[in-house]
């Protein structure tokens, strides 16, 4: 005997959900297949209806989809089962609560989405090719590092000689490459002196020379061969004004 009297539509309004979310839970096993009139259409019952109540309560909780199979499983009271849950919810919290002020210090103080915290500030003015290798090095810098590269970025001035580095073209002639270099050194001299890490930053790599390497890289592959070679100028002259 056909007892359903819903359709899904109808089925999804008694729910407080969509007809989408209904065949979705159907897809993935949540909702048994219901019963069907002559002409094809589903009919949904009441105990169809208490089945998705059930589902629309605990997806509400913030219970993923994948854990609310078992957790309608289980006969007793599911403590555990909602313990491990409650342990990761809290864990999204604090996530998003981190997110959140992130979101607040770049809404407030202006920043790169981009960059990580907490350079998305300090390096906001930063060409495209040093912000890409600020993003690389937030994966294999050393806690430590990372702070020290935050407060360089924050206490250094951009200068017109850093401008001209990343405006500078891959065609750039030797003498323009000399001349930037030279112009340049005095400022990166005064750098190396306050932050001496910065001319080996490999070595505040957080696995040695495995991410060393990654780093040398990434230098290679994200500044042209003009910048490259003006910053090979650039190491020999600090270098040689330190002798």
């Amino acid at each position: 005997m056909v007892t359903g009297m819903w359709s899904t539509r109808q089925l999804a309004d008694l729910a407080g959900t969509t007809v989408k979310a209904v065949r979705h839970y159907h897809s993935i096993g949540l909702l048994d297949e219901p019963v069907r009139a002559a002409n094809g259409y589903k009919q949904y019952g009441a105990r169809d209806l208490v089945r998705l109540l059930r589902v629309r309560r605990l997806v509400d909780l913030g219970i993923p989809l994948a854990r609310v199979a078992d957790l309608m499983a289980v006969d007793a009271s599911p403590v555990e089962e909602l313990r491990v849950v409650e342990t990761e919810l809290a864990a999204t919290v604090d996530r998003l609560d981190r997110v959140r002020a992130e979101l607040s210090a770049l809404v407030e103080q202006g920043g790169a989405p981009d960059l990580p915290h907490p350079w998305s500030v300090a390096g906001a003015e930063l060409g495209d090719a040093d912000r890409a290798f600020l993003l690389v090095s937030s994966r294999v810098l050393t806690p430590a590092a990372k702070e020290a590269l935050r407060a360089m970025l924050q206490d250094h001035e951009r200068t017109a000689e850093d401008v001209a580095f990343e405006r500078l073209p891959a065609e750039a002639d030797e003498a323009t490459r000399q001349q930037l270099a030279e112009r340049w050194a005095p400022q990166v001299e005064r750098l190396t002196r306050n932050y001496g890490w910065i001319a080996e930053p490999a070595a505040l790599a957080a696995n040695g020379s495995r991410h060393g390497d990654v780093l040398g890289r990434s230098l290679g592959e994200l500044y042209n061969a003009a910048q490259l070679d003006v910053l090979l100028r650039l190491s020999l002259l600090v270098r040689r004004g330190e002798g």
